[in-house]
């Protein structure tokens, strides 16, 4: 395995990075949330994005508060949980998380894979968070998994007034340019380090003031650890990954992404 202090360093210079997506009140890190968390700064990681539930939003918060200096949280409704909470119950702790700090909505969207929840009430249940995203002004983090039309159709409805990003984004580009077209932001996980991975020249396409990356943990572990429980200091291999396939320096780009993360959820200290 490599250590998470040997992926860090890009020839002389540490990087600087974020992991704009992380599930750390997962109970995948019950037992050692702070070890991770520790083994996240040595990496370089400046900036954690923690996704909440609007279920149990007190799992995120309590995570970010207890590295307030490092780690943020979101609070949401996932398509597979759309059918697991009243919907105006759901909106009213996202907007009372809102009020406590949480960064961003989400993780919300749509997934026509698993289909946990009909699809008519994923698409009320997105719809009412991409509302209280236009009324807060505040970001949303979205899935989209087998429903590249329909999500772009309700970015496209949902119009200026919201901002967002396509979490663990795959493809298809077409959906990437939609939310490109409004204002949106793209980012990659540890999928594209995977052997199956193809589409380099979607992860070409996404200009660099709108380009992220993420760990998704306890999910999509990189190579060479795919399959075990990924964590936030394992991003930099997602990064190097990115930056390989764009012909960048990965220690510029991990400036880049950790200004786009900064900027996009507001979370910047200075």
């Amino acid at each position: 395995m490599t250590s998470a202090g040997s992926a860090a360093t890009g020839g002389d210079a540490p990087l600087r990075f974020a992991d704009s997506h992380c599930h750390l009140a997962d109970a995948a890190f019950a037992d050692d949330a702070d070890a991770v968390v520790a083994r996240a700064r040595d990496a370089g990681v400046a900036r954690i994005i923690v996704i909440g539930e609007a279920a149990r939003p007190e799992r995120a918060h309590d995570v970010a508060v207890r590295h307030g200096d490092i780690a943020w949280w979101t609070c949401g409704v996932h398509p597979h949980e759309a059918a697991a909470i009243p919907l105006a119950q759901a909106i009213e702790a996202t907007r009372s998380a809102l009020a406590r700090g949480a960064c961003a909505i989400g993780e919300c969207g749509l997934d026509y894979f698993y289909d946990h929840a009909p699809r008519p009430l994923q698409r009320t249940v997105f719809e009412a968070q991409l509302a209280l995203a236009a009324d807060s002004g505040r970001p949303v983090v979205v899935h989209s998994r087998n429903a590249a039309d329909d999500t772009a159709a309700m970015i496209r409805a949902a119009g200026p007034a919201v901002r967002g990003v396509l979490h663990c984004h795959t493809g298809p580009i077409e959906l990437a340019m939609v939310a490109l077209e409004h204002g949106w932001s793209c980012s990659f996980a540890g999928v594209v380090t995977f052997k199956s991975w193809t589409d380099d020249a979607l992860i070409r396409a996404i200009p660099e003031d709108r380009l992220l990356v993420e760990s998704d943990s306890p999910y999509l572990a990189p190579v060479p650890d795919r399959g075990k429980r990924n964590e936030p200091a394992w991003v930099a291999r997602t990064l190097r990954a990115v930056a390989a396939v764009r012909g960048d320096d990965v220690s510029r780009l991990g400036a880049v992404v950790l200004a786009n993360t900064e900027r996009l959820f507001g979370v910047s200290v200075g």
